[in-house]
């Protein structure tokens, strides 16, 4: 209990004589420098929460117009066209103010109203000009006059160094399509899954709702759009993730791997030290608003940043109905899982961020920490990995009062988890495939208990220096937290490094506080929940088959030699994969993301067309290879087409959805929704793209890049297919499906994803020589920065 007292800022005894009271200047230096740090946080807020407020003017353009209006008024010119004059008469000023004062402060007020106007202008300029989406569906290099005048109104109106949230008052609301359109479009997505009988019976479905109750629907939904910055955002987070009530871990929550080919230290506290640190540097500018806009690459289109406001300080909350996100303001430690055991490790001491040495030295004090468990507490974080209803009950039960609430209060408001792993993980050993899908499944699932699911973000540490991570889902999407990844792994090499011993650089300052080990008292009646929700995630792990590997034989570089979007191009191969597996076509996900409109999230591309199943059948029916490649080429354009719709508010699954949330709202049944949304999407797929390319020389150290992330299967009897495009020579992919399924076979459908690459840029370029197949798996080396 050392470490409790020393968080007490005064003991006292009654003696004969009184009452002794004894302070400890420590304890109450340290709550000054809290509260010193909370008040600069919160200045800094305002601060930024003003310049983000008069974007795109700036405050100082105030005084700009102040010292106008003036100039103009001593020139004996009225610029207000006497309102100046109108508001004087008006002013509720003591008599003992001179006329000149009152004409001054006339002027001020006129020019403050002025600015505002000004303010209020331009950011509905701006607003109306990035609601303009034709830009996306021009051919590539050729832009037309008005997207060239487009572009220099919006640089004119985007203003100067914007703060990450800058543009989030400017961006356009998600609009609602017409029932018509989206009917249309969801019809054609689903004539190659249908026969003629099939087909038929649906476009009566469909006729019907859109004639009937779909306008009704559509009504109500657009008064939602008229009232909220999304129509679709806030519905989509309830019932598509909080409401769900089956286990995160597999279902849900997804991951991102190291660098596949480098680890940079063997010494697992410095990794964790240096990438902890980065962690917090990250977070230090998120706060400060430093973190620059994302934008659609090579382009100055800003996207919307609402997500990252729940990076850190984040936990999802079981509830038996519902579940929560739960965000706080701030966290000055983590929360660390090593062998059992949960510790308390602040980062903050006397004001200040510990160095990465500093976090080192804590990490290893955690390490060399001989403590046993509680009683119940090593396998305390399957409750997170199994169903949230039992969750809820025992969280309720076992964890709302006492000890076990001020444990469970310190892992979920800690800034974000970190598992101290014993096993070693990467591509290693004589079979380096094999232990990269390994790896993969370490970070998807882990031992089932050793990870905490509901937080924001995992981070895992194994022995041997490798790291990866582990993210809940209904905060945000991938490319959030993978701009914060690749911001960690960058800063941990290439900024940081390690000294010659692979340790972290710095000193220590050895009086700091032992990180502080949680207590827990875990009744019978408890662990016997634990092993029951331990039971069930671990019987979903065991279930899931992975497969990993980076397709290094050609990559986009090729790809776009032969005039086909890289996307585009490996999104025809799954096609024609899937085919060759399962001799049969399927409805296929493609994520795409919305963030063009304020508080946007994704978007469904059905990749699934008329036209690549077209493509599909003509070539596996032996066509000659000019059909074929006209029929790719029409192919590869279609899922453009539709890739961009998606983007720009045009899709088809988000509307439908929302239609359907609308009719459980109103008590009405519509048998065409019903049967949509219990459509499964046998083929899930989604690209990580690499968002930082400045942080990485993909040129003289292509193996500093991380391998990409994955995701479980979403249908018992289908696929999940993540990949990632890196440089011009990679493409990485991530295939995971389940054991219980006779059909699937991860290590299978890998071997046809291979053969439909090298097949389709065959077609493409006859004249090219088959690339000579490179190995699978290079040796793993590491280095120090």
């Amino acid at each position: 209990m050392a470490e409790a007292h020393q968080a007490v800022a005064f003991q006292f005894t009654v003696t004969p004589e009184g009452i002794d009271l004894q302070l400890s200047h420590q304890a109450l230096t340290e709550i000054y420098l809290s509260g010193v740090r909370s008040w600069k946080k919160r200045i800094i807020r305002l601060k930024n929460s003003v310049i983000t407020g008069v974007y795109p003017a700036s405050p100082s353009s105030w005084l700009f117009v102040v010292i106008a209006i003036l100039a103009t008024m001593y020139t004996r010119s009225d610029p207000s066209m006497g309102l100046i004059a109108k508001i004087q008469e008006h002013l509720p000023v003591s008599q003992s103010m001179s006329t000149q004062c009152q004409a001054l402060l006339s002027a001020v007020l006129f020019s403050t109203m002025l600015w505002l106007l000004l303010i209020f202008t331009m950011r509905l300029c701006l607003k109306q000009l990035l609601s303009y989406h034709r830009w996306i569906f021009e051919q590539h290099g050729k832009m037309s006059n008005t997207t060239k005048v487009w572009v220099a109104l919006v640089r004119i109106f985007s203003g100067r160094k914007p703060l990450l949230y800058s543009y989030q008052g400017s961006l356009p609301n998600l609009p609602v399509p017409a029932v018509k359109d989206t009917v249309k479009r969801y019809l054609e997505s689903v004539r190659p899954l249908m026969n003629d009988t099939e087909y038929e019976r649906m476009t009566k479905l469909a006729t019907e709702f859109e004639s009937s109750l779909g306008n009704r629907l559509q009504w109500y939904l657009k008064l939602k759009s008229l009232w909220a910055a999304n129509y679709v955002s806030d519905w989509w987070e309830e019932y598509v993730y909080l409401r769900g009530r089956s286990p995160l871990m597999v279902n849900s929550n997804y991951y991102g791997m190291d660098f596949l080919y480098v680890t940079p230290t063997p010494i697992q506290a410095a990794r964790a030290g240096n990438s902890i640190y980065a962690f917090f540097l990250y977070r230090r500018k998120l706060n400060r608003e430093e973190i620059k806009p994302s934008r659609i690459p090579g382009t100055v289109i800003p996207l919307c940043a609402a997500q990252c406001e729940r990076i850190f300080n984040t936990t999802r909350t079981p509830g038996e109905e519902t579940d929560n996100v739960q965000h706080w303001q701030d966290s000055d430690y983590i929360a660390v899982y090593h062998r059992g055991r949960y510790f308390r490790l602040k980062v903050y001491q006397a004001g200040r961020l510990l160095s990465p040495r500093e976090i080192e030295f804590q990490i290893q004090r955690i390490l060399d920490d001989p403590a046993p468990p509680s009683k119940g507490e090593a396998n305390l974080g399957a409750l997170t990995a199994g169903d949230r209803i039992p969750w809820a009950k025992a969280r309720t039960k076992y964890f709302s009062s006492g000890v076990n609430k001020r444990s469970l209060d310190c892992i979920e408001k800690a800034a974000f988890f970190v598992t101290l792993d014993d096993d070693e993980q990467g591509m290693m050993g004589d079979d380096p495939a094999a232990s990269l899908d390994c790896y993969a499944k370490s970070l998807l699932h882990g031992k089932c208990y050793d990870r905490w699911f509901d937080k924001s973000f995992s981070v895992v540490y194994y022995k041997n220096g490798k790291n990866g991570i582990n993210a809940e889902h209904s905060w945000a999407d991938a490319p959030v937290l993978s701009h914060l990844w690749e911001y960690t792994l960058a800063t941990d090499c290439f900024q940081l490094g390690y000294n010659a011993e692979g340790h972290c650089k710095g000193e220590v300052d050895s009086s700091l506080p032992r990180p502080q080990k949680l207590n827990w008292e875990i009744s019978p009646e408890c662990e016997e929940q634990i092993s029951q929700s331990l039971a069930v995630a671990q019987a979903l792990a065991d279930d899931v088959d992975f497969h990993v590997f980076a397709f290094r034989d050609f990559g986009k570089g090729k790809v776009k030699k032969c005039r086909v979007s890289p996307d585009a191009f490996i999104q025809m191969a799954l096609q024609l994969a899937y085919y060759r597996d399962r001799r049969t076509f399927c409805l296929t996900y493609e994520s795409s993301m919305t963030r063009l409109f304020r508080e946007g999230r994704t978007e469904t591309v059905r990749s699934c067309s008329n036209e690549s199943s077209a493509f599909v059948r003509a070539l596996e029916g032996g066509e000659a290879a000019d059909v074929c490649r006209r029929l790719f080429r029409a192919a590869a354009e279609n899922h453009q087409h539709l890739y961009r719709l998606a983007m720009t508010g045009a899709g088809i699954d988000r509307h439908l959805f929302c239609l359907y949330v609308v009719s459980k709202y109103l008590g009405v049944e519509s048998p065409f929704l019903k049967e949509v949304l219990s459509e499964p999407w046998r083929l899930s797929t989604s690209q990580t793209p690499i968002q930082q390319m400045e942080l990485f020389d993909m040129v003289n150290h292509p193996e500093y890049v991380s391998c990409g992330g994955g995701f479980g299967p979403v249908a018992d009897d289908g696929y999940g297919v993540s990949y990632s495009i890196l440089g011009e020579d990679v493409i990485n992919f991530h295939i995971s499906c389940k054991h219980s399924c006779p059909e699937t076979d991860a290590h299978k459908f890998g071997a046809q994803i291979r053969k439909a690459l090298h097949d389709l840029i065959q077609l493409l370029s006859p004249n090219q020589k088959e690339p000579s197949k490179t190995e699978v798996s290079r040796p793993e080396v590491k280095k120090d920065l």
